[in-house]
């Protein structure tokens, strides 16, 4: 060869090299920018290194890999479905945390998780053992810290074992994260935070009387209370007797925008409410297009859809003496900056009012909770299904100065008890004894009687 030839031979040689040189320059670049995606992108050898754990609030192992190649659940079906899974051979992260986490998972990294293995094992018995005697097809049960936002226990149900996947998920329903995945239409849940905003807006009080039959017809379309009351109720009784026509009515005192920017302050627009962990977004349109009857609808939680950690969130607010705060699922947390929405003295006052109107399957004797149900109709085929509803309860524990924020949902409870007081407030019940037990505090002789509340 000539040495004009291996001139030429060289000079490629070289090029060659720098293109790659610059190449892993950019690679490199691009894992220290957008660490997620460039982790994500790149598969890890089966057994290259071990997976990093996954642990709860107090250390305890949530998911880890003793050996190579073999990811274990120590505390078996807790936490299931917010843990998710992880390929076989490799445990590169399917579902779940294990895909969210994937980036850091995938270096050896551990994660701590606020949940409490105590209080999540609480809160998915109750909710098991709810969905079993309603018979519905799922459930999500979630428990909000109410001074930080943190996770105590997202509960999800029937249960399954993320060491046996099955092969298509998507046909298991027990699989999803239902508390963070589904968007549904909150119901009646959301009459109190309609309150709270009417009362905020100084347009009524809680002994602020409206006209409330049994019925209205709103554009052509009739809305309807399902439990029988007075003609006339206060702001208080409406939310007793869970009353449609009453709060729809109520609401006419301000503008639909203004009940949007409170929603919007409650985040119930937000499609990442918390960071790094998938959530369902939220569907809710502008209140500049909606109609007198959307408007009514949204003012008793229909024709807008949101998540259960949404619903979670916002109900936090008024156990937070009116500050958002931000859910979020890991350890250590920077201190969150509370964002107001109400003034402390309103979501005080409504406590105080949902305490003293909590369904009785909610109550328990010598605590004081509050609180407030809903059920919701499912639409199915482009209209409101006669067949499937979703139950609702959203309170706090305890109710005077709250703890946590609770939040249970219930889907398509079957047979005739279908509603929130029936199927997710005695749910609710079962966690509060629950952490009542779990914290020490005796009962003591509540200062409010509670009444009878809604079915709705």
């Amino acid at each position: 060869m000539s040495q004009a030839s291996l001139n030429r031979v060289w000079v490629v040689l070289l090029g060659a090299l720098l293109y790659l040189a610059l190449m892993g320059l950019g690679l490199y670049q691009l894992v220290q920018q957008s660490p997620r995606l460039a982790f994500r992108s790149l598969p890890q050898e089966a057994g290259s290194a071990l997976r990093g754990r996954l642990l709860a609030k107090d250390g305890t192992p949530l998911a880890m890999t003793p050996q190579a190649g073999q990811r274990v659940y120590p505390l078996g079906v807790s936490a299931a479905q917010v843990l998710g899974y992880g390929e076989r051979g490799s445990l590169r992260g399917l579902e779940g945390l294990e895909h969210d986490l994937e980036p850091t998972l995938s270096q050896g990294l551990d994660v701590q998780l606020t949940l409490d293995p105590v209080i999540q094992s609480l809160a998915e018995e109750a909710l098991w053992k709810g969905l079993k005697a309603s018979g519905a097809e799922w459930g999500s049960a979630l428990v909000m810290e109410t001074q930080t936002g943190k996770l105590l226990a997202v509960a999800n149900g029937p249960a399954f074992d993320p060491s046996a996947p099955r092969r298509d998920p998507s046909q298991d329903v027990s699989w999803r994260n239902h508390a963070f995945l589904v968007a549904l239409e909150p119901g009646s849940t959301i009459k109190a935070l309609t309150a709270a905003t009417l009362l905020n807006e100084g347009v009524v009080s809680l002994d602020t009387q409206v006209k409330a039959p049994m019925s209205r017809r709103i554009g052509g379309w009739i809305i309807n209370d399902v439990v029988a009351h007075p003609q006339v109720l206060t702001l208080k009784e409406v939310l007793k007797y869970s009353s449609n026509v009453g709060i729809s009515t109520l609401a006419e005192r301000i503008k639909p925008a203004v009940l949007e920017r409170y929603f919007t302050a409650l985040h119930f627009k937000d499609p990442e409410p918390m960071p790094i962990v998938k959530v369902a977004a939220p569907r809710m349109r502008p209140a500049n297009i909606w109609g007198e009857v959307e408007y009514a609808n949204h003012t008793f939680g229909q024709g807008f859809l949101i998540t259960p950690l949404h619903l979670t969130a916002a109900y936090n607010a008024l156990a937070n003496d009116g500050n958002y705060v931000p859910p979020t699922l890991f350890e250590p947390t920077a201190k969150p900056v509370p964002e107001p929405v109400f003034r402390p003295e309103v979501a005080r006052s409504l406590r105080q009012a949902l305490a003293q109107v909590v369904v009785k399957e909610a109550q328990l004797p010598g605590y004081p909770l509050g609180g407030k149900t809903g059920t919701a109709q499912v639409v199915v085929n482009g209209r409101y299904s006669k067949e499937i509803f979703t139950a609702l309860f959203a309170g706090f524990i305890p109710a005077q100065k709250p703890k946590v924020t609770v939040a249970v949902v219930v889907y398509y409870p079957k047979g005739g008890r279908i509603h929130g007081a029936w199927v997710a407030a005695p749910v609710f019940r079962q966690i509060a004894a629950g952490l009542f037990a779990y914290w020490g505090i005796p009962p003591v002789e509540t200062s409010t009687k509670p009444g009878t509340l809604d079915s709705r």
